[in-house]
Order: C-alpha cells, then sequence, then structure tokens
C-alpha cells in the first residue's frame, strides 16, 4: 500500500486531541453499539495493571465523569478517555462499512490514529498514551497551561515575541482565526492580559498539562526510549501528520517522530487544507465533542466539503446517527444495519447496492412499511369473530352513551391545536429534541436535520398510531417537510376516514 496517496482521496477520519471527549454521547452511544464496550473491555486490561482501576468504571460508572472531572481527578484518565472514544468512534464506523482514504489526529489523536492505522496494537496505544502523562509527571508536571487565541498564527507570534520567554510556544494553528499557545502558566496571564489589551479573545484548553512547547524537552529522550520497545507493525492505511506536515513513510520510527511532538506545534489548518488539495470531500470526526469537525468548517469555508462528528450530542441527538445516515447516502457506508444487502440482493456487489440504497433506499422503506401495515389490517380482520346475535330489546329509550364514547372526540371535534402538540410531542420524543423546535413552519431536514428516512419512519408510526389508510402511490414526502403540513395532512385523513385518535396519542 502507498503510504502517500496523492489521488483518490475522498474520505478522512480525524482523531481529536485535547478537549475531544463528550462522556454523555459516549455513554449514550455505547447502549447501541458494542465496539465501545469491546474497545473499553482492551483498555481496561491495561490500565488495571498500570493504575490498579478500569477505565471503564471511571466512564461508565454510577457516577458520570465529564472531562472537567476527570482533568481535575485523574488526568491519566482523561487522555486514555480520549484515546479509547476515538478507537471506538472508528471501529462503529468501519463496522457501519465506513472505509477512510486517509488518518489524521490532532496531537494525542495521532497516537489515536497510527493505532487505527495498525502500527500499535490496541493495548500498546494505551500503554502510549499513559507513558506520556507519566514522563510528564516526572518532570515536575510542567507547571503550565493551554490557551486558545482569537488571531492567526502570524499575529499570536508577533504577541508571543512581546513577553520574550522561551518557554512560550504556538502550539496548535487551528484555523485563521483560532492559534493555541502553551507554556509556563505565570507567563500565560501576561500573554492573556496583552490579549485582552489588543481585543484577542482568549480561552483556556481543557488539558491536564501543556503540550507542544520546549519546556517538555527534557521528557522526551525517555518517552521515546518506552516507545521503541513496544511493538510497530506496517501501517494497514495511510496517516497523515499535522505535526510532520506529510504522511508516515515506512522507515520511519515512530518512538522518534512520537517524541518530537513534544515539542513540535500542531499545524491543523495546513493539515486540512493539503488534504482537502488531494480531493477530501468528507472529514469525519472519529472522537468525543465536535471541535475537529468545527475547525475543518471553518478551514473549508465556502467549499462543498462535509465536516460530520460522531461521539458529540446535537440538540439533544447523537451527533453518530446523523454522520452514519449521511455517509450512507453518499455511498460511503453500508446500508443500514449492514445485514440488507446480504439477505436482499446477495449476489450484487456491495458498492453497487450502497449506491443504490443511497438513492432509492427510502423509497423501498416506505413501500414496505405501507403494504405491511395494510397487511396487519388485513389479518386483523380477518381473525375478528362476527358478533354473535343478540335478540331485539323491548323498545325503550336510548341508552345514555357510556363514559368511554362519550370522552371519545368525534373527528370534527379533534382541532388541529390539540393535534399539533401531539404530533410534536411524538417528534420530540423520538429524535430527542426539545418540543419548542417544532414550530409550524420549521422545515424538518433543512433546520432540524432529519433526514428523508428517519421522517417517513416517522410518518409510518404517525399512520399507526391514527389508524389512517395506506398512502397513496403519488405521495410525495417533500411536500410535507414541516410540522404544520403533516398536522394538516393527519388531520384531513382522520377526518375523510372519520378516524378516532387514540387514546394516548404519545403513550
Amino acid at each position: 500500500m502507498s503510504s502517500n496517496p496523492s489521488t483518490g482521496v475522498t474520505t478522512a477520519f480525524l482523531f481529536p486531541g485535547q478537549g475531544g471527549f463528550d462522556g454523555e454521547a459516549l455513554r449514550r452511544a455505547k447502549e447501541r453499539h458494542p465496539q465501545i464496550g469491546r474497545v473499553f473491555e482492551r483498555l481496561d486490561a491495561v490500565t488495571e495493571e498500570l493504575y490498579a482501576r478500569r477505565i471503564s468504571e471511571v466512564l461508565f460508572g454510577e457516577r458520570k465523569a465529564d472531562l472537567r472531572d476527570l482533568l481535575d481527578n485523574d488526568p491519566w484518565a482523561s487522555q486514555v478517555a480520549i484515546y479509547g472514544a476515538g478507537l471506538a468512534a472508528y471501529e462503529i464506523l468501519a463496522a457501519q462499512g465506513a472505509t477512510p482514504d486517509v488518518l489524521a489526529g490532532h496531537s494525542l489523536g495521532e497516537i489515536t490514529a497510527l493505532v487505527a492505522a495498525g502500527a500499535f496494537s490496541v493495548e500498546d496505544g494505551v500503554r502510549i498514551v499513559a507513558q506520556r502523562v507519566a514522563v510528564i509527571e516526572r518532570q515536575g508536571g510542567v507547571d503550565g497551561r493551554m490557551v486558545a487565541l482569537a488571531a492567526s498564527a502570524e499575529r499570536t507570534r508577533k504577541l508571543l515575541e512581546l513577553v520574550d520567554e522561551p518557554l512560550l510556544a504556538v502550539a496548535t494553528e487551528n484555523h485563521d482565526e483560532q492559534t493555541v499557545v502553551s507554556g509556563p502558566a505565570k507567563i500565560l496571564d501576561r500573554v492573556v492580559a496583552i490579549a485582552g489589551q489588543l481585543d484577542v479573545g482568549a480561552i483556556e484548553i481543557d488539558t491536564p498539562f501543556p503540550f507542544h512547547t520546549p519546556a517538555l524537552a527534557p521528557a522526551a529522550p525517555e518517552f521515546a526510549a518506552y516507545v521503541r520497545k513496544l511493538d510497530q507493525h506496517p501501517l494497514n492505511r495511510p496517516v497523515y501528520s499535522p505535526i510532520l506536515q506529510r504522511y508516515y513513510e515506512p522507515g520511519d520510527v515512530l518512538a522518534d517522530l512520537l517524541a518530537e511532538h513534544f515539542t513540535r506545534p500542531v499545524r491543523f489548518a495546513a493539515a486540512v487544507r493539503h488534504l482537502r488539495e488531494s480531493g477530501a470531500e468528507v472529514f469525519v470526526e472519529a472522537g468525543g465533542r465536535a471541535a475537529l469537525s468545527k475547525l475543518v468548517a471553518k478551514v473549508t469555508d465556502g467549499s462543498e466539503v462535509r465536516s460530520l462528528p460522531t461521539l458529540a450530542l446535537n440538540g439533544g441527538r447523537l451527533a453518530l446517527d446523523g454522520t452514519l445516515e449521511a455517509l450512507r447516502e453518499a455511498g460511503l457506508a453500508a446500508p443500514e444495519r449492514g445485514g440488507l444487502a446480504e439477505l436482499l440482493a446477495p449476489s450484487v456487489p456491495s458498492d453497487v447496492f450502497a449506491a443504490y440504497w443511497s438513492e432509492r433506499g427510502h423509497m423501498v422503506l416506505e413501500l414496505v412499511r405501507t403494504e405491511l401495515d395494510a397487511f396487519r389490517k388485513s389479518a386483523e380482520a380477518e381473525r375478528a369473530e362476527p358478533e354473535p346475535a343478540v335478540e331485539a330489546a323491548p323498545e325503550t329509550a336510548p341508552a345514555a352513551p357510556s363514559a368511554s364514547s362519550a370522552s371519545e372526540p368525534r373527528p370534527e371535534e379533534y382541532d388541529r391545536e390539540r393535534l399539533f402538540d401531539e404530533l410534536r410531542t411524538l417528534y420530540a420524543e423520538a429524535l430527542e429534541y426539545p418540543e419548542d423546535v417544532f414550530e409550524d413552519e420549521v422545515q424538518l431536514e433543512a433546520e432540524l436535520g432529519v433526514d428523508s428516512v428517519k421522517q417517513v419512519e416517522l410518518l409510518s408510526r404517525v399512520s399507526s398510531r391514527y389508524g389512517l389508510p395506506p398512502r397513496e402511490s403519488g405521495f410525495r414526502l417533500a411536500t410535507y417537510n414541516t410540522m404544520g403540513k403533516i398536522t394538516d395532512f393527519v388531520l384531513q385523513q382522520m377526518n375523510d376516514q372519520g378516524a378516532h385518535a387514540p387514546a394516548s396519542a404519545t403513550g
């Protein structure tokens, strides 16, 4: 395999570094994706050996650990958590048939990228991450910080010249309007003060130590010596380094290059531009939060590049779900649930089936759901036994309606406002969105990101709940793209057939 793909790059997977962990998103994804549990089981064996603690118990125990908590109490756990989340996200994507053309990492994420490409075992990756922490702690922890300045790298360097401190350095160049500075804590206080006078915003980075600074030079040799003892394997996928500004090559001694990371800066924006020039059109952030996907959007602003997060929450929804849907629609991942290709078309090549499903899968799903709904109603009608004959009762005054029939609204009494509220609750619960985002005219896909497949699923759920008839062959989902239009459609269907609402529209 070529280590430097000059052409044919379409999809790049990015692995985050400091700050790249979202505990709630990881826990939620773990409930549905077994890859997370399997990855962290492998990490547990090493953390139990090194720290007498299982990282899974720290992250998935009764006490919900967030990044700030980890940084304050367990610096090693924060680094292993970032590494593990990135690797788990990669395994989920791979299991769904998503195949990247190149991998890249941001700082710590470069270790994750190399492990994902097979350079080291998953377990040795944990050891590398742990040793990275240990050698810094043995240097006294290097009392320092990292601060992101809202300024270009060039302007930031000029600002640092005013301070004139050799241990102060530009650590990362994220995009044209954000540069991270690393160095001693007291000196960084002066940098932040000067930045304030110049109206340059400053935000502290969530990290246990300063990285990419000359202050870490004494720790590099010990770290390199440790990593040299680990087994290094050939890469099974190209890995581009934002620190080296090149692809890793077969003859590279990774121990020495990873040690250089201690003092060399991360030129992330330049790396994204290089990958874009190589043809990358889709960047997927394999890991926690959505920091890198936002940086990519900044760097590639104005282009048609897609930047997709995974283990982050967006409006209460797990970003991974939308990313997998987007990759499927683009033919860059297998159809949903993976086994459909083998079940429906075992003789058709997987890439052909993926392209077909991307274009017409939603139509197939809609047809199947409509047919199943009609079949269910037919089966229920056949199973229903005829009512036994009842002797005519003597003529008396008409019986009073029962309490249940009196309380059930007739179609004309089922007003639009009530139906809108019920549908909004149903959609909000299914999508895990706040109810108030579903305004009458808000567009489900364009504004809320609800893709067509999910819309079809929800509309089928609505049809079943309210007993609506199968939709006509000319039905177009795009016509009903707002909550208000869906409400009007359902109300008309109910009135046309004299349907009644269920006793609980959201139960």
